[in-house]
């Protein structure tokens, strides 16, 4: 896959991520090296994660078609990325990394400090990632009456994200969170595949508090300033699109 140039490592504050607590203080020295993919949305969870903590880290970039002996070696299970590895230990499952992150440096809280609202927080989570996302990649990808069905279930399952963005900025109130990282394929991915084949699933007139809080999500300092670059993930993802659409036409050199 193409690969973009290595994006800078920036430190963010609580100001500038609109956050209300004191600066982070990570005296403690640290090798903190991550082992994903650019394109990956669960790579990019995880270094949202550490870049709203301010952590220095090492980015090592895998080929997801010939993964290196040192991912294979650190996450001998799965074989997958992202992997954290802090201080030669290895951590696995972006979920799991994100978690470990917020107890291990001091910064902005990623997951709600209230029992109750962080259960609710891993909730969510799981439901994107297990029911939305799967049925969204379904609709995208698979082709004919699989497409059609798929799309279907998305469209119910996005129904229930909808009614628990209403009358909030981000999943998490006034601030970034858990879930605002986490549902990244639905703020960002999806609008790339949308416009790939054409598919007019995720719209505004449907899902119009979605849409508000993707339009406020992309837009957001943060969050933009460290998106992967859109043309570099259309020429990955048309590769996917389901076979019959033609919503995607390729610019004119």
């Amino acid at each position: 896959a193409p690969q973009p140039k290595q994006r800078p490592i920036k430190k963010y504050t609580q100001s500038s991520i609109d956050q209300n607590s004191e600066k982070p203080r990570n005296k403690i020295m640290s090798e903190v090296k991550l082992f994903g993919c650019w394109y990956s949305r669960f790579s990019w969870r995880v270094e949202m994660a550490l870049k709203l903590k301010g952590v220095e880290y090492e980015f090592i970039e895998e080929d997801l078609s010939n993964k290196s002996p040192l991912l294979l070696k650190y996450n001998p299970i799965h074989k997958k990325a992202p992997v954290l590895l802090h201080n030669g230990k290895p951590i696995v499952e972006s979920s799991v990394i994100i978690e470990y992150i917020d107890e291990t440096w001091e910064g902005p809280s990623i997951l709600p400090k209230d029992p109750y609202e962080r259960a609710l927080a891993r909730f969510w989570v799981k439901f994107i990632d297990e029911k939305c996302a799967v049925a969204m990649w379904k609709a995208f990808s698979s082709p004919g009456e699989e497409g059609e069905k798929a799309k279907e279930e998305a469209a119910q399952l996005l129904k229930f994200v909808e009614e628990e963005i209403k009358g909030k900025k981000f999943f998490g109130g006034d601030n970034i969170g858990l879930v605002d990282i986490s549902a990244n394929f639905i703020g960002y991915w999806f609008g790339i595949l949308q416009e790939i084949v054409g598919l007019e699933l995720l719209t505004k007139d449907k899902y119009p508090n979605l849409c508000e809080w993707i339009d406020g999500y992309i837009s957001h300092s943060f969050i933009k300033d460290n998106l992967p670059p859109k043309d570099k993930m259309i020429e990955v993802f048309k590769a996917f699109a389901r076979p019959g659409y033609s919503g995607y036409k390729p610019k004119v050199a």
